[in-house]
């Protein structure tokens, strides 16, 4: 009897700990610091960082925040709460989208002169790894693989704040930076659609006026 009392008592207590931390993990981070990004991820200030460390830095920090926040990388979880959460998984996809975008752009635009020079190793390893299945739960699970291509952006950013070795590059130009705004603008056109699509317009009508 005193069994079954304490496993009545411990039900409830279990399931606020579950409401408790459904609301913890479901709470956005904060927006963080771009110049202490830039100084903790690559050991110089952003005044002085060279061409395209904050950039990547900000893609570092971003799949940092992803994996590493609050309940973790909620969006493969099979067990409570994460599994009836839907706000976090949301927002976890969305963010992943961004840093899919940024690192496909790298790869392609910013860390190539042109378009028949070579890949940068470690970005060309990093792309593929930040498209694998998001809700991948084991055999591999999605957060092993998305930390495997911040591993190769870690490596790209320590050989390009490496001024004396200046064997990663990044090229700022005008062309490569409308290749990423373009995919922005794919993305929000198509946000746009969806959400416009989703609510009712009322129209009046005009058939019997006057």
């Amino acid at each position: 009897m005193n069994k079954q009392k304490g496993l009545l008592l411990l039900v409830p207590i279990y399931l606020l700990v579950v409401v408790v931390l459904g609301f913890w993990w479901s709470s956005e981070p904060d927006v963080p610091d771009l110049a202490l990004v830039v100084e903790q991820r690559a050991g110089v200030t952003l005044s002085d960082a060279p061409i395209g460390v904050a950039t990547t830095a900000s893609l570092i920090e971003l799949s940092d925040t992803l994996l590493e926040k609050p309940g973790g990388y909620l969006s493969n979880d099979l067990f409570l709460p994460g599994v009836f959460l839907d706000n976090m998984p949301s927002w976890e996809f969305g963010v992943l989208v961004q840093i899919r975008d940024l690192s496909r752009v790298m790869r392609k635009d910013f860390s190539r002169s042109q378009s028949q020079s070579q890949e940068d190793a470690s970005l060309k390893l990093a792309e593929p790894q930040f498209h694998f299945d998001n809700r991948s739960w084991i055999l591999p699970a999605s957060e092993s693989e998305y930390r495997t291509g911040v591993a190769a952006v870690e490596n790209y950013l320590k050989r390009l704040a490496d001024e004396s070795t200046p064997n990663a590059q990044f090229y700022a130009r005008a062309d490569n930076l409308s290749a990423w705004l373009s995919e922005v603008e794919n993305r929000l056109g198509g946000l746009s659609r969806r959400l416009s699509e989703s609510v009712g317009r009322p129209s009046l009508d005009l058939g019997l006026a006057g």
